[in-house]
């Protein structure tokens, strides 16, 4: 071929491929964007736990990967994360939340979100496993958080300052700790006040006159040396909490946004009605909101 020819081919070459590129773009433009085949949800460990157990089962549900935030409440999980995640929520970003403590409707109205209740949980009173108290009633727990039995002599245990560790989380809302005192402000004064439930084991643990609080879901781990207590000589399971007899618990439930995607209220129903929740609900101790109670 003639060498004055082959600029000319190199043009057209460079014309066409040019042609092809732009042809591709305006095509790939006009199609929806790919789905994630994800879908996250984040909060509260106690509700975190639920979700975690059934896990693969929701997975194979919806055929989407489940990505859950929440474990101890690292990583600045809680309540507030499992609102601020459920509100992100878009078709191609599929998310959900998970908390410990109810929502007032007018949150719910301010914040545009819709809550599903799973579970009761009864929200236990620990003693180091040292303490030779094992039954407090009612009202003893109640004034021993509020500063007026501050020995555990008082309630039949040996002469000691009782030391008071609690984690009121969630201040402004309704339920969870404030079935023990209704306010922050009722609480002794005096008191130490954690940030998460490993923190408040672990003091527990650390001091033998200790006295605290956490959900039925936490998993006490090898080096935890605390027990729960019984009170008004009732064991803290969903039975006692369904009669209304055992006083302390809160509410778990899963939040989303406005218009949920159809995975999202899948992944949540399942957990909320399905059979294999009433396992985790024996497991946990927990009261299930859309079952019959499980059998002790």
């Amino acid at each position: 071929m003639h060498t004055t020819v082959m600029p000319f081919f190199i043009r057209i070459l460079s014309v066409l491929a040019l042609f092809a590129l732009l042809t591709a773009n305006a095509f790939s433009s006009q199609q929806p964007p790919q789905k994630n085949n994800t879908i996250s949800g984040a909060g509260a460990h106690f509700a975190w736990v639920i979700f975690d157990s059934l896990k693969d089962e929701l997975e194979k549900k919806t055929g989407k990967k489940l990505a859950l935030f929440g474990k101890n409440s690292s990583l600045g999980m809680g309540c507030n994360a499992g609102i601020k995640l459920a509100k992100q929520s878009t078709a191609d970003h599929e998310t959900f939340g998970f908390v410990c403590c109810p929502l007032s409707q007018q949150e719910l109205d301010s914040k545009q979100l819709k809550i599903y209740p799973i579970a009761k949980e009864p929200i236990l009173i620990l003693l180091n496993q040292d303490n030779p108290v094992k039954n407090l009633s009612t009202d003893q727990v109640r004034r021993i958080f509020k500063g007026e039995i501050k020995n555990w002599k008082e309630v039949g245990g040996l002469d000691k300052p009782i030391v008071v560790i609690t984690r009121l989380h969630c201040k402004k809302r309704p339920g969870h700790w404030k079935t023990i005192l209704p306010d922050a402000s009722d609480f002794r004064k005096d008191r130490l006040n954690v940030s998460s439930a490993n923190e408040m084991v672990k003091l527990v643990s650390d001091f033998k006159t200790a006295i605290g609080h956490t959900g039925s879901t936490w998993e006490f781990g090898k080096d935890s040396h605390v027990k729960a207590i019984t009170i008004d000589h009732l064991q803290a399971n969903a039975k006692n909490l369904k009669t209304g007899q055992y006083p302390f618990y809160r509410i778990l439930s899963a939040i989303t946004n406005m218009d949920p995607s159809k995975d999202v209220l899948t992944t949540i129903k399942q957990v909320q009605s399905g059979d294999s929740f009433l396992k985790v609900a024996k497991k946990y101790h927990l009261l299930p909101l859309n079952h019959q109670e499980p059998s002790e």
